[in-house]
This record gives structure tokens, sequence and C-alpha cells, in this order.
């Protein structure tokens, strides 16, 4: 089947829009996706570390955005290599601090179940796992893990179970793999905008 003859494949009209749309929102105005988004969002947070300026960053960025978190927030360096994102930072609430350990104690007080992503001894498997709605996800970069103070205050420490050679998968994808994770234990059904029979599509 080629493109064409797909009945879901984007009309002529709507690739005019070079946004990294859904066909829902083309030709939205920015402010009026924004709204209806947030109008939608879940629970979860997501906390990206940005030390040594992590290329992985925008995919996670963009991942949250597919998942729709509650909001973004990069640790340490403000600045990222946005190609990865394709835009979607547009339309989440990212924001930025140094100072993580305060903001992870916020986000406890407010009721919030704190979840590291990294394969250390002692982590508990995703597979499985009980997800609290109410849930921050942590994730470190490439060759140095989530930081000595986000895992001093996490709730739980979480691992992907992996079967081949590589000692671990980079955090856009593992970013990825845990929203979704996340996503199929707390939210389920009925299917967001960006999945086929969902609600913009009917």
């Amino acid at each position: 089947m080629t493109g064409r003859e797909n009945p879901n494949f984007p009309s002529d009209d709507a690739l005019a829009d070079p946004r990294n749309l859904i066909d829902h929102f083309k030709y939205w105005q920015h402010d009026a996706i924004v709204a209806a988004l947030d109008a939608r969002r879940h629970e979860f947070v997501v906390v990206l570390e940005n030390f040594a300026y992590d290329f992985n960053i925008a995919t996670a960025i963009r991942n949250a955005n597919a998942f729709l978190a509650r909001e973004v927030w990069i640790v340490g360096r403000r600045r990222f290599d946005r190609r990865g994102a394709m835009g979607t930072h547009r339309y989440q609430h990212v924001h930025h601090t140094t100072d993580e350990a305060a903001l992870l104690a916020r986000l406890k007080a407010d009721g919030m179940r704190v979840v590291a992503v990294d394969n250390l001894p002692g982590a508990v498997s995703m597979m499985g796992f009980r997800w609290d709605p109410k849930t921050v996800l942590v994730f470190g970069q490439e060759q140095i893990g989530v930081s000595p103070q986000a895992l001093a205050v996490a709730d739980e420490v979480v691992y992907i179970p992996q079967y081949g050679s590589t000692r671990s998968i980079n955090v856009g994808t593992a970013s990825g793999i845990a929203m979704y994770s996340y996503a199929a234990a707390v939210l389920g059904e009925p299917p967001g905008w960006g999945t086929p029979a969902g609600p913009g599509d009917q």
C-alpha cells in the first residue's frame, strides 16, 4: 500500500502546514493548541538532567509531548540542541532550574512520587512496575546516569530490562519507553489525539 492509498495519510492541504502536528491541529494558532493540550495534560512531570549538554534532551521533550506530560524541567545547563524536538518544545511547558534538590523537594511536598530511571544495582524492573499517577520521572545523561542528589531523594529507582550487549540505552529512547510504560499502566484508553480512532478522528 502506498501512502496515497492509505486513508489516514494527510491531505495535500494538511501537508501545506509544515509544523510537526497531527491533522487535528493543522492550521490552529499556537496559543489555541497549547490551551487544548493544557485541558488534557496528565499528572506526570519529566525532569531532565543537562549537566553536560546532552543531545538527547530534545528527544525526551518530544516524548513528553507525545504522552502529554504536565511539564518538563531541565536541570543544569539551560541550553540544549532543539533539533530533535521537531518544534514540540513550543507546546510543552519547559522550565529550567539549577537547584534540582529544591525542585524535587517541592514536587514531593505536592504529593508527587519521584522515580529515577537508571540501570543501577538494586533498581526495580520497569516490567510490571506499579506507577502512581502523580509521578516525577527523572532522567540522567549518557555515561553519567542520574545524579547522586536525585537518587538520594528518589522514592524508587527503576531500570529497563535489556537483552543485548549494550551497557545502556540513550536517554531519548529510555524516556520514551518509560513514558509509554507509565501511560500503559495509568492512562489506558481512550487514545489521544495522535492515535488512530482518537478524539481528533471522531
